[in-house]
């Protein structure tokens, strides 16, 4: 009977996937999350341990669950942007956005991380997420606080973003 629901439940995952995700989108497994799609073709993540993730329309990404415990703990993001929204109350060992050019990490907060042109954009909306180059020193972004990360080895600099900045990327998630 197990392994019945389990065949069920992973071909219900599969049509899923074959139905929602728009052509472009890289997706190599759900992460034991469930998905649905936003009018606007944006995919909505709602994982177990409190973590639910946006991801733009025909981006291209991964989620990982490293530890195995059913909730992802990262995301492989190779272009286009995605929001994520941690629960620290409910996730244990924090979440990490991982680009080409930047790792974004955290306990419980709620970012976004834009890929595009070489350069990986995170802002942060509510709590903290440190930011670094692959290899390189960190640095740590607040509410409303963002940075450019580009290939290189120059100090990252933490700016408070416009509101039009602000806005421009968030509507992108739907928010």
């Amino acid at each position: 009977m197990k392994a019945m629901s389990a065949i069920s439940r992973s071909l219900f995952s599969a049509v899923l996937i074959i139905c929602l995700l728009p052509d472009g989108a890289a997706y190599a497994q759900s992460a034991g999350c469930a998905i649905s799609r936003a009018a606007n073709g944006n995919q909505i993540f709602r994982c177990p341990g409190g973590v639910n993730i946006t991801a733009e329309r025909g981006a291209s990404f991964r989620l990982t669950d490293s530890n195995r415990d059913g909730s992802p703990d990262s995301l492989s993001l190779r272009s286009k942007a995605a929001l994520v929204d941690v629960d620290s109350s409910q996730h244990r060992g924090g979440f990490q956005v991982v680009t080409p050019q930047a790792i974004a990490a955290v306990r419980g907060t709620q970012w976004a991380v834009d890929v595009k042109g070489g350069t990986t954009s995170v802002l942060v909306t509510r709590g903290r997420v440190g930011v670094r180059r692959p290899a390189g020193a960190a640095v740590v972004l607040g509410p409303g606080e963002g940075v450019d990360v580009t290939p290189g080895t120059a100090p990252l600099t933490v700016r408070t973003w416009p509101a039009p900045r602000v806005a421009a990327l968030l509507s992108r998630l739907g928010q």
